[in-house]
């Protein structure tokens, strides 16, 4: 993440994304919900590291084999799609809304406090309860702990989706993308972005 300036001066927070460019490997379509599918693949790899059924997928359409395949389920503007069309940022446009999905950072097993913001309990008087989690469920009856019930474990590495964010500067020599706002996950992390209708 970094910043700029607006023309009134103002700073926006944004992140600097590199994008594609990125292939339709696929077109499918759906007939009980009438939608199509869009297959979209990205980074080339060598055959070796593909099973011999996606291989001949790609060697059906004649692409080059891709590491990471998506689906994309659209329902208009179906024709200006095609099988090996290369998609890039000439697709995006400044001021346009996206929506960004991402595994988040995983944090492991983490705490009631870190997890929850549960308090702490008393550090003082001989107290043992300082970050414990307390009764978790009721006695006779029911007798069980109730499903829902806030406690430890792990903590992110779940798919979260970041809505509107605007597009600010698109750098096509580079495939940059520059977005207002953060995205989820960490340095490095594959996104899947697409437009907000």
């Amino acid at each position: 993440m970094t910043h700029l300036y607006d023309k009134f001066g103002f700073i926006n927070p944004i992140t600097i994304l590199k994008i594609g460019p990125c292939i339709i490997t696929n077109i499918k379509s759906i007939h009980k919900s009438n939608n199509i599918l869009i297959q979209i693949g990205y980074k080339e790899i060598l055959n070796n590291n593909l099973t011999k059924s996606k291989l001949g997928q790609f060697k059906k359409f004649k692409i080059k084999p891709l590491k990471y395949l998506k689906e994309f389920s659209i329902k208009k503007n179906i024709n200006n799609f095609k099988i090996g069309q290369l998609l890039t940022l000439n697709n995006l446009s400044i001021g346009q809304s996206l929506n960004v999905t991402s595994q988040s950072s995983g944090k492991g097993f983490s705490g009631l406090q870190k997890k929850h913001q549960f308090k702490l309990g008393p550090k003082t008087h001989g107290s043992k309860n300082y970050r414990k989690p307390g009764s978790i469920g009721m006695g006779t009856t029911p007798g069980r702990v109730l499903p829902g019930k806030k406690m430890s474990g792990q903590l992110g590495n779940k798919s979260v989706t970041v809505q509107n964010l605007k597009v600010i500067k698109i750098e096509l020599q580079k495939n940059l993308l520059f977005l207002k706002g953060s995205v989820p996950g960490k340095f490095g992390t594959l996104l899947s972005i697409s437009a907000n209708n």
